[in-house]
């Protein structure tokens, strides 16, 4: 099955529709606004002059956000059309980004450096097949000392349906997961309609590839709330933290990993 090709064309559909909606507010973003959570932003710490590789960047108002920081930020995407918005919008905010598109598993044939941190961030990994090729990448860019900073979805998120009545996928690794998709997480009733291909990965699957790379563990959290209004059923139990109605404290939303390259 070609995923990649598949997922593209979803996500250049879903780019511009993205790029309009009150979710990102670029117009806010443009004139200021820090796309960063303070889950990420505490990771992070002091960024100033470091390197930083943004991988699955979408159209880049993280990358642009870091580089507002102060640091040399590097962005990738496999889409085209989230490459095309993020020079758009990087030349307009006047910051100096640098942004690849690239499909993650490809990176090394079209990037030659080394990075400081490797940032990436919410919905990422599970249109990602493999773990362990993910993780050898994150070595791959790496300085000796460099580090991972990682928040993502817990997987216990995925295995619900989208109205978390009732589990309905697999917690640890199965076959791709392939649905016919409408809409999209900023805007149900977006005139997107496509394929998409995506898996579930486990904590100990994600965890057991960075140490597999060679990467040492410093950092592991787990988080009862969403910064993001971007799932069903959610309700905002103080600002900018989300939770499932319902469900409000019984599993974790999101999590993060810190490692490091020795």
């Amino acid at each position: 099955m070609d995923y990649i090709n598949i997922n593209k064309k979803l996500w250049n559909q879903k780019t511009d529709v993205h790029y309009k909606s009150d979710f990102y507010d670029v117009e806010a973003f443009v004139k200021g606004k820090d796309s960063l959570n303070p889950i990420e932003l505490d990771l992070l710490g002091n960024i100033e002059g470091k390197k930083i590789l943004h991988l699955q960047c979408h159209f880049g108002q993280d990358t642009i956000s870091l580089a507002r920081h102060g640091a040399k930020a590097t962005g990738v995407d496999f889409s085209e059309k989230a490459i095309e918005k993020a020079r758009e919008l990087n030349e307009q905010v006047g910051t100096n980004a640098q942004f690849i598109q690239s499909d993650v598993y490809k990176l090394p044939e079209v990037l030659d450096e080394k990075f400081d941190i490797v940032y990436t961030s919410y919905g990422v990994i599970g249109w990602l097949p493999d773990m362990i090729k993910w993780a050898a990448i994150i070595e791959h860019f790496l300085k000796p000392g460099g580090q991972l900073v990682f928040v993502e979805f817990h997987p216990i998120v995925w295995m619900f349906s989208y109205d978390f009545k009732r589990v309905e996928f697999d917690y640890m690794e199965s076959d791709a997961i392939v649905e016919e998709l409408e809409g999209t997480y900023t805007n149900n009733d977006a005139p997107i309609k496509g394929k998409s291909v995506c898996w579930n990965h486990g904590l100990s699957t994600v965890i057991d590839s960075l140490i597999k790379a060679g990467l040492t563990i410093t950092d592991f959290k787990e988080y009862n709330y969403s910064p993001y209004n971007c799932l069903e059923n959610l309700v905002e139990v103080e600002k900018g933290k989300y939770k499932i109605k319902g469900l409000e404290n019984k599993f974790p939303l999101v999590y993060s990993v810190k490692a490091v390259k020795s």
